[in-house]
């Protein structure tokens, strides 16, 4: 039995195009504010409420900044599986802060876009789906689960999933 689990689901609406940095190593990464709502109506007075909290993600998997940088904006629908990570950092007045966020990294990391495909261009639409697949395959994006040939999960619906798990089949696993 495993002591501990620290796993985040979120499905929201990004709230800003995401922002791309880039580490002194060369390495980037991207950030991403999510909105997620809950609605209810008041048992009291019938009235239609929302309760909108935000969350603060970053992802640090090459291949999903890619596919963020070239079609996620604000507004989109996004599906994120990540871990939660509370970071210390120094602020300009050199007091301590901390930041806590989702964070979408190596195996266990997973992002579904859930908007359509209207980002692409009309060329790789009109393409037949073999040049996708090789268009998407060339990102570098994996999936942990779902796996077409192009690298993702799509499903027919305008859902396209990138994940950053390991590659290997599940058969080494006693249980």
């Amino acid at each position: 039995m495993v002591g501990s689990v620290n796993k985040v689901i979120l499905l929201g609406n990004l709230g800003a195009d995401p922002e791309t940095r880039e580490f002194p190593s060369g390495a980037q990464y991207c950030r991403l504010r999510i909105a997620t709502s809950e609605r209810w109506t008041d048992r009291n007075s019938g009235e239609k409420r929302e309760k909108t909290q935000w969350h603060n993600v970053t992802i640090y998997a090459d291949g999903l900044v890619k596919v963020v940088q070239q079609y996620l904006h604000k507004g989109e629908k996004v599906y994120i599986e990540g871990t939660l990570e509370t970071r210390k950092w120094q602020d300009q007045n050199g007091e301590e802060r901390y930041t806590t966020e989702v964070a979408v990294r190596g195996f266990g990391g997973t992002m579904v876009l859930l908007g359509g495909r209207r980002d692409m261009s009309s060329s790789e639409l009109a393409a037949p789906r073999s040049s996708r697949e090789s268009a998407q395959t060339a990102q570098g994006s994996t999936s942990d689960r779902g796996r077409d040939r192009e690298g993702g999960f799509d499903s027919g619906f305008g859902e396209r999933s990138y994940g950053t798990g390991n590659d290997s089949d599940d058969d080494d696993i006693p249980f």
